[in-house]
């Protein structure tokens, strides 16, 4: 994802991907994220990976999926 520039810094743009990997240190995680412009997006929703390893977004259908290390 490009960042995009707004008045408090750099955001990523929300719900532009279908899956997101995400690593322990992201826990809690929440749709959008934290670094996710929220101007066009729809309410922070948490969403819990710990059980089953995955979950998907009730509003977008992003999946977020749980890996043992940042796959970057």
């Amino acid at each position: 994802m490009t960042p995009e520039m707004t008045g408090s810094g750099l955001c990523l743009p929300a719900n532009t991907r279908q899956t997101y990997y995400v690593s322990q240190k992201d826990l809690p995680v929440s749709c959008p994220m934290p670094d996710m412009c929220l101007w066009d997006s729809h309410p922070r929703v948490y969403l819990p990976l710990e059980e089953d390893g995955a979950a998907r977004c009730p509003y977008c259908s992003a999946l977020y999926i749980l890996t043992g290390s940042d796959p970057d």
